[in-house]
């Protein structure tokens, strides 16, 4: 190939490779571990303290609406965890 030619087709491949990277969605971090003890409470529950929290502090959503339905530890702990860091952050 020549030159011109390899530019040609390097071209659009690397456009269309840039822009399906850019259409893909970085993976969920992890929720910060909060700043209270937690301990004695279960891990859904301390999941959901975490969601919470870390809820009233952004707008990005963090409540797993499923698990939040079907799992009363996860509810109590996101329902406590955005309560309690919402009065803290004002």
């Amino acid at each position: 190939m020549t030159g011109r030619k390899m530019r040609v087709t390097v071209g659009p491949i690397t456009v269309a490779v840039l822009l399906v990277a850019g259409c893909a969605t970085p993976p969920r971090s992890p929720a910060p571990q909060p700043q209270v003890n937690l301990s004695g409470f279960s891990a859904a529950f301390k999941q959901g303290y975490a969601d919470g929290c870390e809820q009233a502090h952004t707008p990005a959503p963090r409540k797993d609406g499923r698990r939040f339905q079907r799992d009363s530890d996860y509810a109590a702990g996101w329902n406590d965890g955005y309560s309690i860091c919402r009065r803290r952050s004002r």
